[in-house]
């Protein structure tokens, strides 16, 4: 029984709702047949087929025709879809003068129905007959009144004419006011309800470009050139924001309203947009292992003793692991002062970014943040001297090699960037790293864009490699690199050789050769001359720039 849904009104269908099978037969109500399910149904459930519902072990769930549900105006005997049913009846009640059809959000927002003290209040006032008037602008922006109290008026049991009010409704100096709307002084009263958060927080992007204007709430010109659509980019493109990244409950509630908002205001032609935001990403959750005892109660994760080998305990009494969105509910919330101190902000923001795909849940693992500490570690002592704080950079060219391998990581990391795969762009900047590492000497022709791609990951660190390289201006500034095509291309590409379907060498060949120059150079190899055992492949089948296959 869902109280808040649609009029309060219930609706019990006991043959086709498990929930209602289940209280209909333990109280022993009716349960009339209103479908004929199919008979593999019912074989499934090891019975006849039989409209006599207390035989059935189960309700039945799905589309079958209907049975016993006719009336002597509506017939909906024989209907499969329970939609064309559902339109059936609308008509019906519609042709009688009994009802219309309409449609009834289901809405459960968490702050609109928390009322509270803080809040934008309504610019609306109601006259003596309930009538609701909009205030006029020179009597905005409505202000919240001062008080001592900001509990709200609860319901009173000696009272049953009283109901539960939001905290301005005690305030009745601030209620109760005496205005002139164009018909003379008379006294009004205001709707307490309030906006919570959402009056403001709906159009803050739009404030944000403009934030002085005391004119209007941004000018005509500021709007369009930030907000507004952007056919270059592609020819039906809606305008607003480029990106936002949001949680999914977030952008249930939020950005409902905020869409809203902006819709109004584009079909008010105050804006250029008709959308605010011109991509949603939703990110995902971090998690974090959650620990219960025998009552089934979560305790503090941070006071479990013992690993997944021998078992976990909490105050010595075993306790059992799970898996859940970190927070104070589930008591596993990790806090990140700690890993400020102990690793730096840098590094935690390096790992979370590395941790998995954004809009994926990934688990919280602290002995993987290591692994980004000691990455920033290499990185800095392939580029500064730890012991004098001077810079070991080189000023000799890379070797071809390198700036290929550079290259490539840039060509890389700006796809992935783009695209929100932040994890597999830290992959090829550690690969990277790792190569130099292995040379001995940092080029500064590799430094200064390695660390311009880590800027956006790791600002801090960044900017002091930057200074450590003699720039005196942030790198904040500074385009991202861009690959060389040319350095794109191998001169040489390596291309496994199966004979029969099994991998049995690698060979080397040019990147431009053609396939009989591939598929010789496979038949010259060693290892595939000792696979054939003297037997002539009776096909050589070459996958360009991607394998060769010996058939024998």
């Amino acid at each position: 029984v869902l109280m808040g849904y649609g009029t309060g009104a219930i609706m019990a269908v006991p043959c086709g709702d498990q929930r209602d099978f289940e209280f209909a037969t333990k109280f022993g109500l009716p349960i009339p047949a209103i479908q004929q399910p199919p008979a593999a149904w019912f074989a499934d459930q090891d019975i006849e087929p039989t409209l006599d519902t207390s035989q059935w072990p189960i309700a039945f769930i799905g589309n079958a025709p209907y049975v016993q549900s006719a009336s002597e105006t509506l017939d909906l005997n024989g209907v499969n879809v329970v939609a064309d049913g559902v339109a059936m009846t609308n008509a019906w009640l519609e042709a009688n003068d009994a009802g219309e059809a309409t449609i009834n959000y289901k809405l459960r927002d968490w702050l609109f129905s928390r009322q509270r003290y803080w809040g934008e209040p309504f610019p609306i006032v109601y006259d003596a007959e309930g009538r609701p008037h909009s205030l006029p602008d020179d009597m905005l922006p409505v202000e919240l009144p001062e008080t001592e109290s900001f509990s709200p008026r609860t319901f009173d049991a000696d009272d049953e004419f009283s109901n539960p009010e939001s905290p301005l409704g005690r305030l009745d100096d601030w209620v109760e006011v005496e205005l002139d709307l164009g018909d003379g002084l008379q006294t009004y009263r205001r709707d307490t309800n309030v906006m919570p958060q959402w009056a403001g927080s709906c159009w803050y992007e739009m404030r944000y470009l403009d934030p002085t204007n005391t004119d209007r709430f941004v000018d005509r010109e500021v709007e369009e050139y930030w907000m507004g659509p952007r056919t270059e980019v592609r020819a039906d493109h809606p305008g607003g924001v480029d990106l936002y990244v949001g949680g999914v409950e977030h952008a249930v509630l939020h950005l409902l309203y905020a869409r809203f908002w902006h819709k109004v205001l584009f079909d008010l032609r105050h804006v250029s947009s008709k959308e605010p935001y011109a991509r949603l990403f939703n990110q995902g959750y971090i998690q974090a292992a959650a620990f219960k005892d025998a009552r089934e109660i979560y305790v503090e994760a941070t006071d479990v003793q013992g690993n997944e080998a021998d078992g976990f305990t909490f105050e010595g009494e075993a306790v059992t692991r799970e898996w859940g969105k970190m927070g104070k509910s589930l008591k596993n919330a990790v806090s990140p002062d700690e890993m400020y101190d102990q690793y730096s902000a840098d590094t935690l923001r390096l790992y979370e970014m590395a941790m998995g795909p954004l809009d994926a849940s990934r688990p919280w693992e602290t002995r993987d943040v290591v692994g980004m500490y000691r990455f920033l570690q290499r990185l800095w002592r392939n580029m500064i001297d730890e012991q004098t704080g001077a810079s070991v950079v080189s000023e000799a060219p890379a070797d071809e090699d390198t700036r290929k391998l550079l290259h490539k990581t840039i060509d890389v990391v700006r796809t992935e960037m783009d695209a929100l795969r932040f994890n597999t762009s830290i992959a090829k900047l550690i690969e990277l790293n790792n190569a130099i590492t292995k040379l001995g000497t940092m080029p500064r022709e590799v430094a200064e864009p390695m660390v311009t791609m880590l800027a956006p990951l790791v600002p801090h660190v960044a900017e002091e490699l930057w200074r450590s390289l003699g720039h005196n201006d942030t790198i904040a500034y500074v385009d991202f690199p861009t690959a060389d095509p040319v350095l794109l291309v191998d001169d040489m590409i390596e291309y496994p050789v199966q004979v029969n379907g099994k991998l049995r060498g690698r060979i080397q060949v040019a990147a431009d050769a053609d396939a009989d120059t591939v598929g010789s150079v496979a038949l010259a190899d060693d290892k595939v001359v000792a696979a054939l055992g003297g037997a002539t492949p009776k096909k050589v089948i070459v996958v360009p720039g991607r394998m060769v296959n010996l058939v024998i």
